[in-house]
């Protein structure tokens, strides 16, 4: 039997408040993470993501009051990414309601991270976060940045994706910082290239404007599909998105009728 594709509503979180940019920068105001999560689950998501989208750059941990007050009130698979460096750091958010830990920067940093956390706590707990740009300095024309996109560096998104499934990340979130924020679809050849060498779940990021942007993200092989700034601002509900989907003939959870 085929699974569902997941929607998902991102919350990158600064300084406890929701914030979205354009390509990472110029961050505004969007919300309480908490109440916005809330919302989501409502609407139907069928997880929440929850990205500390400066907790690496101000080398401090991750807020683990939102996390806990978020998960208090959302009872659906919550991930949450930002400032993680160590086993233990996992190990702090599992404790306060996490479901999945997404790692970035310091995987990068010490790959080895990737293999302590699938060997301490399974592959289904860890998401590899990909920050990725077009990069002509690169074999396969992407790149892999890290803190929240303002460091490239030279590492090959294809590669280092490769390294990570083999080291034991459990699923990869590619997100495509040239579409981030811009409300122009996703980056098609990129989730399809992603498809293409990975042996776990890909979740398509970054680019996510109108309901029909989100069904052609699956049909190159996205298995979930995430989204921030159209949820944020009303533009589109959970519903909307899955009601979009399964007129493509996507099964989603809670729209099993129309697909």
């Amino acid at each position: 039997m085929a699974l569902a594709c997941r929607v998902i509503p991102c919350l990158d979180v600064a300084a406890g408040r929701v914030v979205k940019g354009v390509n990472f920068a110029n961050l505004r105001d969007m919300g309480d993470p908490v109440e916005l999560a809330r919302l989501y689950f409502e609407q139907g998501a069928d997880e929440i993501t929850f990205l500390d989208v400066t907790a690496t750059v101000d080398a401090r941990a991750t807020t683990y009051d939102v996390v806990r007050r978020t998960a208090e009130q959302v009872f659906i698979p919550l991930t949450v990414g930002g400032g993680v460096r160590s086993a233990d750091d996992v190990a702090r958010l599992l404790g306060v309601g996490a479901d999945k830990i997404g790692v970035n920067s310091a995987a990068i940093a010490r790959p080895a991270l990737i293999d302590d956390i699938a060997d301490r706590f399974g592959a289904q707990v860890l998401v590899l976060s990909l920050d990725v740009k077009r990069s002509a300095v690169t074999p396969s024309g992407f790149v892999v940045t890290t803190h929240g996109g303002r460091t490239e560096t030279e590492l090959d998104a294809l590669d280092w994706a490769q390294e990570a499934i083999e080291r034991g990340a459990g699923e990869l979130l590619v997100n495509s910082i040239d579409a981030d924020g811009t409300k122009e679809g996703f980056d098609l050849e990129l989730v399809r290239l992603m498809r293409e060498l990975s042996t776990v779940p890909v979740i398509a990021s970054g680019g996510a404007g109108d309901a029909s942007h989100f069904a052609p993200a699956v049909h190159a092989g996205a298995d979930a599909v995430l989204a921030a700034s159209v949820f944020h601002t009303g533009q589109l509900t959970i519903g909307d998105v899955k009601d979009a989907l399964a007129a493509e003939g996507i099964l989603v959870r809670g729209r099993e009728d129309l697909s």
